[in-house]
């Protein structure tokens, strides 16, 4: 039975410790807690324990060769996971510009610290210090690394709020810490860095390829192609090989070389969808969305502020389901800056269906 706890912060800033501290008891009892971070909400677990890990891989259902990442709340404890002599001048660098926040680094772990469930057969690790208070709050008291992927069922879109991971998980994870809704809306960005010299982007997210540039001027930055993993390959991050964030029915990308033409298109094709009875659905923008007839139009956020869309983004996804929509055309953002992350994400709940008008 899933124990519910509300964590939110008071008007004077200050969380009911009661519930922070059962949740991390039950962490240290080897029992999985959905939390919120400031991306989206997490499945955690003590990185520690493999009886505890395992845990969540059940509960969402998670192919065993899909690295988890390890959330910490104080950089002194990265000394626990991580041989000194791995951390670079250039680590050093990306944690005081973006820790705590939406930056999961790729380390080299220390061997026999972590339960080999979390790092999945490899020799790294990705870890991370969240920028939320229930989540720093929760690791503190905890004591522990905490091993935390989405809390969601393995392909559903990514939690972000309390009811999405109810919907998902109740009854099959042992807590959840209702926070709220999350802020930035999307997984944390994932890099490596090769030789202190390189940076790889393994995953976009929260902060942008422009941001770590601006973060190491003189460093090469390597972003993330689409290419999706052969079926021999380990994936080196999460969400780096399988099918995500995906709505039940079915949905592909529509871009082009104007709004008209890709709206002209989705239009004509819904109309289609609807005549052989699909439920149809468009997702797009503030700015187009007067120019749509479907069972359901959503306007995710706006082009002109892309965090709105990477905000709204895994709700809009959840809301299709949630109207029972068949058939879905999405209209394709500007893939810059933090467009990158959010093209990634739809990429991946479209099953990589893209078509070009």
């Amino acid at each position: 039975m899933t124990q519910y706890w509300t964590a939110r912060a008071s008007e004077v800033g200050a969380l009911d410790p009661d519930c922070i501290t059962q949740a991390a008891k039950l962490l240290r009892e080897g029992e999985t807690v959905a939390f919120p971070t400031e991306t989206v909400y997490g499945l955690g677990a003590d990185a520690t324990n493999t009886k505890a890990v395992d845990q969540i891989y059940k509960a969402k259902g998670r192919p065993s060769d899909n690295p988890l990442i390890v959330h910490i709340a104080d950089i002194r404890q990265l000394n626990d996971l991580v041989a000194a002599s791995a951390i670079t001048s250039s680590h050093r660098r990306l944690m005081e510009a973006f820790w705590p926040g939406p930056l999961t680094i790729v380390f080299p772990v220390k061997e026999g610290v972590l339960s080999p469930l979390v790092t999945a057969g490899l020799s790294t690790v990705g870890i991370r210090i969240p920028d939320h208070p229930v989540a720093l709050e929760l690791l503190k008291e905890a004591g522990c690394p905490v091993a935390a992927p989405s809390a969601n069922s393995s392909g559903r879109p990514s939690p972000t709020l309390a009811v999405h991971v109810r919907e998902d998980l109740e009854g099959k994870i042992g807590g959840l810490l209702d926070g709220g809704p999350t802020g930035v809306g999307v997984e944390s960005t994932v890099i490596q860095m090769v030789d202190d010299n390189e940076l790889y982007i393994l995953r976009p997210g929260g902060i942008t390829a422009e941001s770590l540039r601006a973060a190491l001027p003189g460093k090469v930055v390597h972003e993330p192609q689409k290419e999706t993993l052969h079926e021999s390959e380990a994936p080196r991050a999460p969400g780096m090989k399988y099918t995500h964030y995906a709505p039940q029915g079915a949905m592909q990308i529509v871009m082009g070389d104007t709004p008209q033409a890709v709206a002209a298109w989705i239009q004509q094709d819904l109309d289609a969808a609807k005549l052989q009875g699909m439920r149809t659905g468009v997702l797009t923008y503030e700015e187009h969305a007067a120019w749509y007839q479907a069972d359901l139009v959503i306007a995710c956020g706006s082009l002109s502020r892309p965090e709105t869309i990477a905000r709204e983004l895994y709700g809009a996804l959840r809301r299709f389901d949630t109207e029972g929509i068949t058939y879905m055309n999405a209209e394709a953002c500007p893939e810059e800056g933090l467009g990158q992350a959010i093209m990634n994400r739809m990429y991946k709940a479209a099953g990589h269906s893209l078509v070009q008008v």
